[in-house]
């Protein structure tokens, strides 16, 4: 080491480099992926445009406040100035790449500013009253004999002019989507968050076009409108068809089966749904780009063969591109049937832009028809960007096609041809494992991020059933949905329920092990962005910029893993839940909570975001009479809960934060030494979440504060 040194020191010393100039080609050749080329490829900075406009979205719908209105001009004036830089940069990558990619997020911005604007409902007072809603069945999620249906809105009273939809709480035994009602109803604005981070009701009613929700007081009464009568005779028509698939295949399978060929998950039970959740097969439920690869690829491959077959046609034309054509048209018209959901929307798009492909004479599976699809998903439906749907099924695709691309570059080595047909089977079988296991990886840890729970057995779930769904369940189905006009579809829908018997035996015996489901704490904002830009780099990437990847990736999970739950939550009914220090230890015990009654729901939404789950929650064994419970958490943080204002007065010199039901007066609020938290500073609050230490409050997070300055909390 020293005769190097000395020698290094001795060549500079000359004038001479110490490196050879053949160790500078291979130092050079190694470092080239990493350094700007001197003509930036257009095919590369197009693979990150979506990325770059999903951002510029991503950042509008995450903002605290909104925006003025007038940045949607400024960005758009922004975007095109970039773009117009672009033939002087040419010659600049560095510059060039910020160009586009920055058009993109100014573009990505403005269009998601420009969209949610436009979608402004009208301006209605909501009160206690019962008003009248006239208008269509357009979706019915039923729950046994209630549940919730959404109305295309004719008429609202005591409104001029009224809004596009409203949700509401009904009994829907009688009720089919495209029947005329009216009924009388209490409605309000969709309400926020129930936690801070958590799923905001209002923007997702807002991007829906939902202006009020509410529950029915009487029974729907047939009514008489007239409009959409297109429409409202396919909904029917397409309900209709759902029952009959259902009622053939069989009651315990049947809704599933209808599910997945009608987009109709109005049947399904709550049993199967979450025995599939919990097993990682929770993806079978939601239309979206595996479903549509096997019915569109499905048809593609029987077709590509039978036009094969034929060897005077073949010899003429090449008998991709028919098949390709008959394809897209079942997908658009699977799109149709299953409702167009926005899952369902994405995997048409990628299925759109493959055959096109396919049509044109380009790889229908490549990082290009995966990009066109995002673009043409994000101008469409920008909202999704943020939605676990949109990440989890690109990230899935996009690792997929990674791994495709590889294993095409070790195809061209070998000849799949030279082996026999057990050769083929197996290679098959070898391929769904691996596309099992790679879309799960990718998917994993997203689902993680939304949901607060891993499935532990995911893997060895979709290993086991996926065969039989890919192979049995869903080609048994189409055949009987094609047969269905013919009135032959008894058959293979019983066939096809039959291995959805199978699949739902799995999902059952998986949810039932030990540990099935493994409880995750809710991450913050900046974990996910960083995973997504380590994973965007390490699947898009070329050379060694994936390996740059690495480190986003593990200083988003190092950021995840030093995250602490809070310590104390209280949600905006005025339910406490913390936890009291163990009588032995000292340490923080269970979770428990003051009233197990009131605001169930948001504390089963804090609690999952804690990291755990409500059935492990019971009621604290506090200091409690007919005036209210003093509990002290295992901070030890004094909390009074007080139910009658007569103790007020002493709960105020025995606590260091008050509960307080109903309105206390500014008068005593500024008479009590320590916060109260009364019924209109919790609904301005929302629910909270506290950190403490040494019983001190260190840190409140409510779920109002990113959201109550945007335009869809106004009625918050």
């Amino acid at each position: 080491m020293r005769r190097y040194a000395r020698a290094v020191l001795a060549s500079i010393r000359r004038g001479r480099s110490p490196v050879s100039g053949a160790e500078r080609a291979a130092v050079y050749r190694w470092l080239k992926p990493l350094l700007p080329s001197r003509a930036v490829r257009a095919a590369d900075l197009i693979l990150w445009a979506p990325l770059a406009a999903g951002l510029g979205a991503a950042v509008y719908l995450a903002g605290p406040v909104e925006p003025p209105g007038w940045l949607v001009m400024a960005f758009w004036a922004t975007a095109f100035l970039a773009l117009a830089a672009v033939p002087v940069l040419t010659a600049r990558p560095a510059l060039l790449a910020a160009a586009v990619l920055g058009a993109c997020a100014f573009a990505g911005h403005a269009h998601m500013q420009g969209r949610t604007l436009s979608l402004a409902p009208p301006d209605i007072e909501v009160s206690d009253r019962a008003r009248t809603v006239t208008g269509w069945v357009e979706r019915i999620e039923r729950r046994g004999r209630s549940g919730r249906v959404v109305l295309r809105v004719w008429e609202l009273q005591r409104t001029e002019t009224p809004p596009y939809r409203v949700r509401l709480r009904i009994n829907t035994e009688t009720l089919a989507p495209g029947d005329a009602i009216s009924v009388s109803a209490v409605l309000s604005h969709p309400r926020g968050p129930a936690a801070a981070g958590g799923y905001d009701g209002a923007r997702a009613a807002w991007y829906q076009r939902i202006a009020l929700t509410g529950y029915s007081i009487t029974q729907p009464q047939p009514d008489v409108i007239s409009g959409n009568e297109a429409m409202r005779a396919f909904l029917g028509w397409r309900w209709r068809l759902s029952q009959r698939i259902s009622d053939t295949a069989g009651p315990n399978s049947g809704p599933v089966i209808s599910a997945l060929l009608t987009g109709d998950r109005s049947g399904v039970t709550e049993a199967h749904a979450e025995a599939l959740r919990l097993s990682g097969l929770g993806h079978l439920l939601a239309i979206s780009g595996m479903h549509m690869a096997l019915l569109a690829g499905g048809i593609f491959f029987a077709l590509r063969w039978l036009f094969s077959a034929i060897e005077p046609f073949a010899r003429a034309h090449d008998p991709r591109k028919p098949a390709a054509v008959i394809a897209l048209i079942a997908a658009l018209g699977y799109l149709l049937l299953s409702g167009g959901a926005v899952s369902t929307q994405r995997a048409f798009v990628m299925a759109a832009v493959m055959f096109t492909a396919i049509l044109i004479g380009r790889r229908a599976v490549s990082f290009q028809s995966l990009v066109l699809a995002a673009l043409i998903v994000i101008a469409l439906d920008p909202q999704s960007v943020i939605e676990p749907g949109f990440q989890m099924s690109f990230a899935a695709t996009a690792a997929l096609i990674a791994v495709y691309e590889g294993w095409q570059r070790w195809r061209m080595t070998r000849e799949l041809a030279d082996y026999g047909w057990f050769a083929r089977i197996q290679a098959a079988f070898a391929g769904l494992a691996v596309t099992s296991l790679v879309a799960g990886s990718a998917t994993g840890l997203f689902a993680a991020f939304h949901f607060q729970r891993m499935a532990v057995y995911g893997f060895g779930a979709n290993l086991a059933a996926m065969p039989v769904f890919s192979f049995w369940v869903m080609p048994a189905g189409v055949v009987g949905l094609l047969l269905t006009p013919f009135g032959l579809e008894a058959l293979p829908l019983q066939v096809s329920a039959a291995g959805m018997d199978v699949v739902l035996a799995i999902a059952e015996w998986t949810a039932a092990r030990p540990g099935a489901a493994m409880p995750a704490l809710a991450p913050a904002g900046i974990v996910l962005g960083l995973y997504a830009t380590g994973f965007a780099l390490a699947t898009l990437g070329r050379g060694l910029v994936r390996l740059a990847g690495v480190p986003f990736a593990a200083c988003a999970l190092s950021m995840w893993a030093l995250q602490s739950p809070p310590d104390m939550m209280i949600t905006s009914s005025g339910v406490l839940v913390s936890r009291s220090a163990d009588t032995q230890t000292g340490e923080a015990g269970d979770w428990d909570v003051s009233d197990r009654r009131r605001g169930r729901f948001e504390v089963g939404v804090l609690l999952q975001r804690a990291g755990t789950g409500l059935s492990s929650v019971a009621r604290g064994d506090h200091a409690c009479d007919r005036l209210g419970c003093m509990i002290v958490t295992a901070e030890g943080l004094r909390v009074a809960v007080s139910e009658h204002p007569a103790s007020l007065e002493e709960d105020c010199t025995r606590a260091d934060l008050v509960i307080a039901r109903g309105t206390v007066s500014q008068w005593l609020k500024r008479r009590c030494a320590v916060p109260i938290l009364d019924d209109p500073a919790r609904a301005e609050l929302g629910s909270a979440e506290f950190w403490v230490r040494d019983g001190r409050i260190t840190r409140l997070r409510g779920a109002q504060d990113s959201s109550a300055a945007r335009v869809w909390a106004r009625g918050i």
